[in-house]
């Protein structure tokens, strides 16, 4: 008798815990509403987001252009740029660039140190929910 009893209550345990797991299993099967689309938004179209820079002499600074156009409809603003070390120096469109337009980040690597390197710039604009990565990247050498 007392087996059987509990028999009975695991088997209303799993019941109830095979409802909960089917209710959480519903419930995260359910669509989030997408974001009204824009059909005027501004459209960033990179010519690329790697540029090997190659090699460098020590100490001789090299800069990479990356270049922008808005493809959209309204204008295109870099909300901002961040370099991911203190070896790359950066400017960019500050203004709006417009429509069918095309915008620099131009990207200055300083070259200090012999040995080969890899850097980002992390570029957030009001075309994308995500920042774009763009990446510089080269050898450099001792001076001749």
């Amino acid at each position: 008798m007392y087996s059987q009893t509990i028999n009975q209550i695991m088997k209303k345990i799993l019941c109830i815990a095979a409802l909960l797991f089917g209710a959480v299993y519903v419930n995260a099967q359910t669509a989030t509403p997408a974001k009204p689309v824009n059909p005027k938004a501004p459209v960033a179209k990179w010519e690329a987001t790697t540029i090997d820079l190659g090699e460098i002499e020590q100490g001789i600074p090299k800069e990479a252009q990356f270049k922008v156009k808005n493809m959209g409809k309204e204008p295109l603003i870099i909300e901002r740029a961040n370099a991911s070390c203190g070896c790359t120096n950066l400017k960019y469109e500050k203004e709006p660039i417009m429509p069918k337009k095309t915008g620099i980040v131009a990207a200055t690597y300083n070259a200090a140190s012999v040995s080969p390197f890899n850097k980002t710039i992390t570029v957030k604009t009001n075309a994308d929910e995500a920042a774009v990565v763009l990446t510089i990247k080269g050898t450099v050498v001792q001076k001749k």
